[in-house]
């Protein structure tokens, strides 16, 4: 079957996935509203094109935190990538590389920093978590840093995991195969008391409940990589951020895994961009799954996007050419999108290419799901 969207390798990859798995993947927190949320928001943001300009070339091209990038489409960090195919995160991030965008490596991957550097040239990023045990926090930044990693993804949602009740039914565990590989070899200290199989579900109650600005500013001072903070939904948080040295913020709600009921990420981003005043970029995760995504994201003053369930769906489907596909795709309607809307390069993409829901102007009448 010709694949002619990103969405549907999600169907391959729930035909293909052990049901424990495909859930793990593709479940949200509780009553799930957030996860559907994340989605429905984009519907609610309409295009105003503009019209009869030339559109011959189209320059895609953009920098985050001073490295270029092919396209504003980044890959999130997404965990255990080695469930949905034996080659996991190395695809990938072949796959990344190829395109000539950024992939963010989670601290739950199933393949470590340096096997993942070891697949060639590309600029990443890694996704950190802060445990109670600082230096196993240490070790894992000096780890990334000697592999070449760019820049810290530093996730703060999750002081403890969010209820995900598919994961409750199916009595979840990690295939007895798998490993965090991050974690090898290193002085795990009092977190080093279990096996492989339990060792997942015993470090995500190691993450620090403690946790604070204060932490944020500490990692600045074993690290010179510059800090992302990933998990911010409000200006009142972003400001916090900059005040603490946040090189730039991620919009993100955990793919709607943590707390339900929270805005779509989309919904929230044009706060936090004027909260961030021009300060340091702000880029967004979650639901984007079409070219016209990214198109209104960058229209509310994101400075690119991640994506992370297409890269774990597409990755069941087909492996790294999956992911490849994907990248593509959205590339391709991206660029399309700019053309329609009028728009050559990534900074012609203005507030005033699209209206919203909450605008008082509407043109139209918003369609609602």
């Amino acid at each position: 079957m010709e694949i002619t969207n990103v969405s549907e390798y999600e169907a391959i990859a729930k035909k293909k996935l052990p049901k424990m798995v495909y859930d793990y993947y593709a479940s949200g927190a509780e009553d799930q509203w957030t996860l559907r949320e994340n989605r429905n928001a984009f519907s609610r943001i309409l295009f105003r094109p503009r019209i009869l300009i030339d559109v011959t070339k189209i320059d895609l091209t953009t920098t985050v935190l001073g490295f270029k990038i092919s396209m504003p489409i980044m890959i999130a960090p997404t965990a255990m990538q080695k469930m949905a195919h034996p080659e996991g995160e190395d695809a990938t991030a072949r796959a990344a590389s190829a395109a000539g965008t950024i992939m963010t490596l989670s601290s739950w991957a199933t393949s470590s920093v340096d096997e993942v550097a070891s697949t060639g040239p590309g600029i990443r990023f890694f996704q950190l978590y802060v445990f109670k045990d600082r230096n196993v926090v240490a070790q894992l930044v000096r780890r990334a840093e000697r592999a070449g990693f760019k820049a810290i993804a530093l996730t703060v949602d999750t002081p403890r995991l969010g209820r995900r009740e598919a994961d409750i039914k199916n009595r979840f565990s990690v295939p007895p195969f798998l490993i965090l590989k991050n974690f090898e070899g290193l002085d795990l200290g009092k977190m080093g008391k279990t096996d492989d199989s339990g060792f997942v579900s015993y470090a995500a109650g190691q993450v620090d409940q403690s946790f604070s600005w204060k932490d944020v500013m500490w990692l600045q001072t074993i690290t010179s990589l510059p800090i992302l903070v990933k998990g911010v939904l409000t200006e009142e948080d972003t400001r916090l951020a900059i005040q603490n040295g946040a090189a730039g913020v991620i919009v993100s709600n955990h793919g709607a895994r943590q707390l339900d009921y929270v805005p779509a990420t989309i919904m929230a981003l044009e706060e936090v961009v004027k909260a961030a005043q021009g300060r340091v970029p702000v880029f967004l995760d979650g639901g984007v799954r079409r070219g016209t995504d990214v198109f209104k994201a960058l229209a509310l003053g994101a400075s690119g996007i991640f994506i992370g369930r297409p890269v774990v769906f597409s990755l069941a489907a087909d492996g790294e050419a999956g992911v490849r596909k994907v990248l593509q795709i959205l590339r391709d309607e991206f660029e399309l999108t700019m053309a329609l809307s009028g728009c050559r390069s990534l900074n012609e993409i203005t507030r005033n290419h699209i209206f919203t829901e909450w605008d008082q102007r509407r043109p139209f009448p918003i369609p609602r799901l």
